[in-house]
């Protein structure tokens, strides 16, 4: 119900339920978390694919999670007690301030839950512009989203876009996997 009243509450919450575990499995499949030194998530919400990456990530991995909305903030601190998790209640603007404040140069992914299309134009461009600074060549910027109206935008940052449509998530999504 959090969902439902945040997305009524404020207009920067672009989902009315929670994402599905299936749809997480298809977001974080073929990527080698248990290796990864530094994994990225935007837009927590109340942390479902957050606990999931936990347990797939390594023991030395460092994992920025960032949330813009309070009561979603404020979920996942009280829900996370993990060394590896770095939760932030910031723009995913701002990941540069952040990873360079650990002394991070390159992140292997960045796992968004952004609702791209509710984001004015230039904070998104400057939202997909930090991330690429900061994603190794390997590495790679997934992204879900309901609708393919940032399709175009993502094909014109990233070299390559590969683009899978799941059922299984309510309303059903579209998944971008975006390499360097």
């Amino acid at each position: 119900m959090s969902y439902l009243k945040e997305f009524i509450k404020n207009k920067s919450v672009g989902a009315v339920s929670s994402s599905s575990k299936s749809l997480g499995k298809k977001i974080y499949e073929n990527l080698d978390l248990l290796n990864a030194d530094t994994v990225v998530e935007f837009g927590a919400g109340e942390g479902v694919f957050t606990t999931e990456i936990l347990k797939l990530i390594g023991p030395e991995c460092k994992f920025f999670i960032f949330e813009t909305n309070k009561t979603f903030y404020d979920i996942l601190k009280d829900k996370i007690k993990d060394k590896r998790a770095i939760i932030i209640n910031d723009s995913a603007e701002k990941i540069g301030d952040y990873l360079v404040k650990f002394k991070i140069e390159k992140v292997n992914y960045i796992i968004s839950s952004l609702p791209l299309s509710l984001i004015p134009v230039q904070t998104k461009n400057t939202i997909i512009q930090n991330s690429i600074k900061f994603i190794r060549k390997s590495g790679q910027y997934i992204q879900f989203q309901y609708t393919l109206y940032d399709y175009k935008r993502l094909r014109r940052y990233f070299k390559k876009v590969k683009l899978i449509f799941t059922f299984f998530n309510f309303p059903p999504v579209f998944v971008y996997r975006c390499y360097i």
